[in-house]
């Protein structure tokens, strides 16, 4: 709305519109009483007599606001004026993930990182008895200067939170791009929230294993011609082996993606900060097997085939010497009576400290 572009919500000048969507418009303003920049999320006038998306959009303020974690949006206020929610919140500079594989397929070892870090996001959530429950690419935002930050908290339920049917549990589903879902978004949502069964962690784990394959695989785990079929995809479908796509990556990805995306939630990581750990080791690993190798390698089999050779040589000159020996012809040839070695000057450049 351009109305409020120039005016102050509290103590926050709106400067300009920044993005939008069904749960709100985003502002860049000045914080005036710490003179920082923010970022304000405003309810759209429209939405504004709707009780739930009032309910929706409070739950997320409060949600965030219980977590301090590097890999999550700050939130610094909830905020209401003349009559107007609003919630101000650390300004962000960069792109979602959703634009990014918009724009460029991802390698397998930034997917792990990016992975990582959505992970350990998730986890200080789950330990504060938070889920996410919509976790999608458009949900995780790349800033500019690496980080990474999980947004959109409005689906969150804590643990401990009684459960409104008729608002969580509705089977109302939209496109892959329509945001405001009640169960999650499309082609992102665990078998248990299709179900329409209470979730716990374990639902976020299977939503970012979805994320992480098509990270590494540039295509959607689960899809269909509707809404319906993508459903029908998650309770009863195995996706694709993400090695089928042609990407190059470690099994051991492989097999930890396979392992999110398993149906029962018991057969998946039973925690974030579990996933977590698995994709940095994999990340720091080598490449994959059969993965071109690299330069040093080469060297040192060259190497080490040459001193081979070398030494053969040596082997054959004293062999020939020594059979070549008992024939010479004293008159030309003149030996002296006290032993003699032949030395030849090596040099080790392998690296390999074991052909000294």
């Amino acid at each position: 709305m351009r109305d409020l572009i120039g005016r102050t919500l509290g103590h926050y000048r709106i400067v300009e519109k920044i993005g939008e969507g069904g749960m709100g418009e985003v502002y860049r303003a000045q914080d005036e009483r710490l003179d920082r920049d923010v970022a304000i999320k405003v309810l759209p006038e429209e939405v504004m007599e709707k009780p739930d998306r009032l309910a929706r959009f409070e739950r997320e303020a409060k949600a965030v606001a219980k977590l301090n974690h590097p890999n999550i949006l700050d939130v610094y206020e909830l905020g209401d004026h003349d009559g107007r929610p609003f919630m101000a919140t650390e300004l962000l500079e960069g792109e979602t993930l959703r634009e990014r594989l918009g724009s460029a397929a991802l390698g397998w070892r930034k997917a792990t990182e990016i992975g990582a870090a959505v992970a350990d996001g998730l986890g200080a959530a789950h330990e504060a008895g938070i889920y996410h429950r919509d976790l999608k690419p458009s949900n995780v935002f790349l800033t500019a200067d690496g980080r990474v930050k999980v947004l959109d908290f409005g689906l969150a339920r804590h643990r401990d939170a009684e459960v409104d049917k008729d608002v969580t549990h509705a089977p109302t589903i939209t496109r892959q791009t329509d945001p405001g879902t009640v169960l999650g978004t499309v082609g992102y949502m665990s078998p248990e929230q299709v179900r329409a069964e209470t979730v716990d962690q374990r639902s976020d784990i299977f939503s970012l294993g979805c994320v992480l394959y098509e990270m590494v695989s540039g295509q959607r785990a689960f899809t269909g011609d509707s809404a319906v079929e993508t459903m029908n995809a998650i309770l009863k479908e195995e996706p694709t082996d993400v090695s089928a796509s042609g990407a190059e990556l470690p099994p051991e990805l492989a097999g930890t993606i396979r392992r999110c995306l398993e149906k029962r939630p018991q057969a998946r990581f039973q925690s974030a900060s579990d996933l977590a750990y698995n994709l940095r080791t994999i990340s720091s690993a080598s490449l994959p097997s059969g993965a071109r190798e690299a330069p040093r390698v080469r060297d040192r089999k060259r190497s080490t085939v040459w001193f081979t050779f070398a030494a053969a040589g040596i082997i054959a000159v004293a062999a020939g010497l020594a059979v070549w020996a008992p024939w010479r012809d004293r008159s030309t040839v003149v030996i002296p009576e006290t032993d003699r070695v032949l030395v030849l000057p090596f040099e080790n450049r392998t690296g390999d400290t074991a052909l000294e």
